[in-house]
């Protein structure tokens, strides 16, 4: 899959700027983490890394490994201060138009807070 050029002014990057209010989880040198307003779950969670990566793709393929370790862990650290280890949750990141990517810059959905249906019907 070829890597669009980034918009800077995509909401999440309007978000990261300030310029668009969030209901701020976490945040730290490496991503911004914030409830989805469009909530599939009691909880629903976006992780964005605070640099500009189109996708997955993108940035697993131009990320240094410090952003990449360090947007893990925020993940991680997210998923565990919201309670969602126990008893589980999804961890979703939507690549390109056939996922149902909306926006276009690399983010990860934390969906949890009850039991969790089939992901995709056949």
């Amino acid at each position: 899959m070829a890597v669009s050029a980034y918009d800077p002014e995509n909401i999440f990057a309007k978000i990261l700027r300030g310029e668009i209010p969030c209901k701020k989880v976490f945040e730290n040198e490496w991503a911004l983490a914030f409830h989805d307003i469009g909530s599939k779950a009691p909880v629903h969670v976006l992780v964005i890394p605070k640099k500009p990566y189109v996708s997955f793709v993108d940035f697993s393929a131009r990320a240094s490994e410090d952003e990449i370790t360090g947007f893990t862990r925020t993940v991680g650290h997210v998923a565990t201060a919201l309670g969602l280890d126990e008893p589980g949750y999804r961890l979703i990141s939507n690549v390109g138009p056939d996922s149902g990517q909306e926006v276009p810059h690399f983010h990860v959905h934390l969906l949890g807070g009850r039991r969790l249906g089939a992901l995709v019907s056949p």
